[in-house]
């Protein structure tokens, strides 16, 4: 069985890897199919997205698809968000916020997979901590701080509401309102997922849920994924990428309508 959990690992990670996902929406679940608790199997798959995306971080730093300042400013923000939503989650009933976001998801992918007109190359402000500008390659973007780091609490806390992944929110939110390229986005939320992991990470560990033992044959595998999940992406079309990422949160957003009726 423990065979069988590292392959369904390698394939998730490859795929969560190319997607700058954390893979958590399948890790647990694979696990908890298999007889796993789902303490246990949460603690484990926080630990494989640090793994996945450490391995991936490596990639995309080398290739410089990483905004390393960026990245941190989201996440600061979005970690805090995450934590409010949580307190927040009791507040409505899982099936109602199950349905909110899989619609919010399910604009967002459309966005996604349609072709869009690439936006005009900003003026970067020298000195301003409003907004953070950067050439990379060809493509050159500025971000406002003062829209994006509301938005990244905003999807933080839409993810602590619900139990989902912040790359599934924050890409999407990079890409089509921020104006970051698809590949820099990627990178960004590939850092971040690891980062959020982390924290609930500690928490179960104090609580005494890691079997080290499962997870380190498992982090093998995410690992492995990882690298290669990354290295694909970085080769890849990247209009092609962003298609297949919406093709992605059409399947999240269809797993949570039918969890939700059921």
């Amino acid at each position: 069985m423990v065979a069988v959990l590292a392959v369904a690992t390698l394939v998730v990670s490859v795929v969560a890897a190319m997607l700058g996902q954390g893979g958590g929406t399948l890790y647990t679940p694979l696990q908890v199919w298999t007889g796993i608790g789902f303490q246990q199997a949460a603690a484990t798959s926080l630990f494989l997205i640090m793994v996945t995306s450490a391995s991936a971080s490596l990639v995309f730093r080398k290739a410089q698809r990483i905004d390393w300042p960026l990245a941190l400013a989201l996440e600061s923000v979005t970690t805090a968000g995450a934590f409010a939503g949580g307190l927040g989650s009791a507040l409505l009933s899982g099936g109602v916020l199950s349905l909110i976001i899989a619609g919010v998801i399910v604009v967002a992918a459309v966005f996604m997979i349609r072709p869009v007109t690439q936006r005009r190359a900003c003026v970067l402000r020298q000195g301003g901590f409003t907004a953070w500008g950067r050439m990379t390659g060809q493509q050159h973007y500025c971000v406002n701080l003062a829209v994006a780091l509301p938005l990244a609490l905003l999807a933080g806390a839409v993810s602590g509401l619900v139990g989902i992944g912040g790359g599934v929110i924050n890409v999407p939110v990079m890409v089509l309102v921020l104006g970051v390229p698809m590949d820099i986005a990627v990178g960004c939320s590939a850092v971040m997922v690891g980062l959020t992991a982390g924290g609930g990470f500690a928490g179960h560990l104090l609580h005494g849920h890691w079997d080290w033992q499962l997870s380190l044959i498992l982090a093998a595998a995410a690992f492995t994924g990882g690298q290669a999940g990354s290295r694909i992406t970085i080769r890849l079309d990247q209009q092609k990428v962003k298609a297949a990422f919406g093709w992605f949160l059409l399947l999240i957003a269809g797993s949570m309508v039918v969890k939700a009726v059921l």
